[in-house]
């Protein structure tokens, strides 16, 4: 795209999208830098957050108002209608291609989730009816775009990121194995949880730092490091980017790494009443959706 203006950062460093005491929703980023915002509100702990004078993770010229409230909901910090199209990246941890048993693709592997896939971070996650026993999650880190691109070079590519948030790439195995296109079996209603927190890039720079875990009823299933993708977030953005415009909001799953249910042996999947959290560390928190089954 050429050369582009100085870089302009956010007031804040972990954004949330949050309902108050007052019913109203509101943006902020937590008192506290450390909380854990999907443990502390499942733990009902007091969630205090500052508030931001805007609606949006995507104003950049928002500032704190001097208020503080407390949250009563969390609330994913992209809207769908701010990530629109899901552009996700499949096989892309070589631990994962790996226990697949498949050759590490030679350019990122491209689906398409639609923006009724995003989900609360905290409210119940409900598989559809015809998919029983064979919905698999899938800890993801999720790349948010904060400036208009197109045709951007790796070299380029950060320049545009705005953040990361933590995503659950919910998959419907059985259906997955019916056929080589993937956007259907993971493109139902809810099947992307996100969230809670929006981290900004200037908190975290490099982001091959982040480490990421899944866990299901108390079992460890997925642990780990962003460090073994195969292609960078900046390769990510800049393939996705090529003819394609990404406009603020757009959100990019970068794959998952070893661990999913399918792969053991017999295959460990999602139920009603299952105890699931997703992980990724520096801030991004964790996702805890209950799980249920439509009837």
């Amino acid at each position: 795209m050429g050369s582009i203006e100085i870089e302009k950062f956010p007031v804040w460093e972990r954004f949330v999208r949050f309902t108050a005491e007052d019913d109203q929703i509101y943006c902020g980023e937590p008192v506290d830098p450390d909380l854990d915002i999907g443990l502390a509100f499942i733990a009902k702990q007091p969630i205090q957050l500052k508030v931001l004078d805007t609606t949006s993770a995507l104003d950049l010229n928002a500032s704190f108002t001097g208020e503080v409230k407390t949250a009563t909901s969390i609330l994913t910090p992209i809207t769908p209608q701010e990530a629109g199209t899901i552009r996700c990246v499949g096989l892309n941890y070589t631990d994962h291609a790996s226990e697949m048993n498949l050759p590490l693709p030679t350019h990122p592997e491209i689906f398409f989730k639609p923006d009724t896939c995003v989900h609360s971070p905290i409210l119940p996650l409900i598989l559809p009816k015809h998919t029983t026993s064979e919905c698999d999650p899938e800890v993801e880190l999720a790349v948010v775009i904060g400036k208009t691109c197109k045709d951007v070079s790796p070299e380029e590519a950060m320049e545009y990121v705005l953040g990361y948030m933590t995503a659950n790439d919910v998959t419907a195995r059985k259906i997955q194995g019916r056929g080589s296109q993937w956007g259907y079996s993971k493109g139902f209603d809810g099947f992307c949880p996100m969230g809670p927190c929006l981290v900004s890039k200037r908190k975290i720079p490099d982001p091959r730092v982040l480490k990421l875990s899944t866990r299901l009823d108390g079992r460890v299933m997925q642990d780990g490091a962003v460090i073994n993708l195969i292609f960078s977030v900046a390769e990510c953005v800049s393939h996705i980017s090529q003819g394609t415009t990404l406009r603020p909001g757009t959100v990019i799953l970068t794959g998952t790494p070893a661990g999913i249910g399918h792969s053991h042996n017999p295959p460990i999947y999602l139920k009603k009443g299952s105890d699931l959290k997703i992980w990724i560390s520096h801030g991004l928190g964790t996702l805890v959706n209950e799980i249920q089954q439509d009837v």
